[in-house]
């Protein structure tokens, strides 16, 4: 065996792994600590080596005995998330038969925290470097509330991390007040900003349709009604894609039907103008369609 190989076992591994399990892989000691002396491998804690390319958060919170969780962990996942992004500190599990061998200085991001604490009991099985999706949802909820749950939740959903038996384990799992949201959830959604959209105008009780395909038009986020779409459009809805978005709704408007595009910011940080227009539209019966159109 030799360094290249001690490497080779880590990733093997999935880039992160106890000495026992490298070992086992026929591994020597010594060249598992050339490997560490030499820069091709990280040792973020006695007993645990990981490739270089491992994230920063996942090694910092592996240096504390503990598992990337909450947002950090959703980051990971690939989920869409309501957060800080890199301004976050490393939000790290911490199993309660294990402590922090450091402790954070100050418990908020701007006054330099380094990680934000988590210890609650798991939902489903860790990893070395991760809590698991449902643990990490439900730390979600916690932390960030039900919007932030609930377009994580359909995010997951859309890229089948979670299937039928483990959603009713999540569900489970919640305090029973937000049980519903797990219900409520669908697997279509294409971005969070559609589950935000949904989430918030359930309480008005509209017949909002997500994910219909007009025909000349394609498929659009949602129809209220006969004839009123409403669009949400994230980051990728810049440069030739807007020109196609002015495109389809001149086509739509051709077919009979309105549009409302709405953009990440206004959904986000001005919702208010977002649900005004909505309502307004459909207290003027926009949403009705005097030709008896439909889709």
């Amino acid at each position: 065996m030799t360094v290249e190989s001690a490497v080779d076992a880590v990733e093997l591994i999935g880039g992160v792994a106890r000495t026992r399990d490298i070992v086992a892989q026929g591994v020597r000691k010594s060249d598992l600590g050339r490997a560490h002396a030499e820069g091709r491998l990280l040792r973020p804690r006695v007993g645990v080596y990981a490739t270089p390319s491992t994230p920063t958060a996942t090694v910092e919170a592996l240096s504390h005995r503990g598992r990337i969780a909450c947002v950090t962990a959703g980051r990971a996942y690939g989920l869409w998330l309501l957060d800080d992004g890199d301004q976050e500190p490393v939000h790290t599990w911490i199993d309660e038969k294990h402590h922090p061998m450091r402790i954070a200085i100050h418990p908020e991001p701007e006054e330099g925290a380094c990680c934000a604490f988590h210890r609650d009991i798991a939902v489903d099985e860790p990893t070395l470097a991760s809590v698991g999706i449902l643990h990490c949802l439900r730390q979600i909820l916690a932390c960030r509330g039900e919007e932030a749950f609930f377009a994580a939740l359909e995010s997951a959903l859309r890229q089948s991390l979670v299937d039928d038996q483990a959603r009713e384990r999540l569900k489970l799992s919640l305090p029973a007040g937000f049980r519903w949201l797990v219900d409520f959830a669908r697997t279509d959604a294409d971005s969070g900003l559609e589950s935000l959209v949904r989430l918030r105008l359930r309480r008005y009780g509209l017949a909002l349709t997500p994910q219909v395909a007009v025909p000349g038009v394609g498929v659009v986020d949602f129809v209220i009604g006969d004839c009123l779409i409403v669009e949400a459009d994230g980051d990728t809805h810049d440069g030739p894609s807007r020109h196609r978005d002015r495109v389809r709704d001149a086509a739509a408007m051709a077919l009979g039907f309105i549009t409302l595009r709405f953009d990440y910011a206004l959904i986000v940080h001005d919702w208010e103008i977002v649900e005004a227009a909505i309502l307004a539209a459909i207290s003027r019966n926009l949403h009705r369609s005097p030709a008896g159109l439909t889709w």
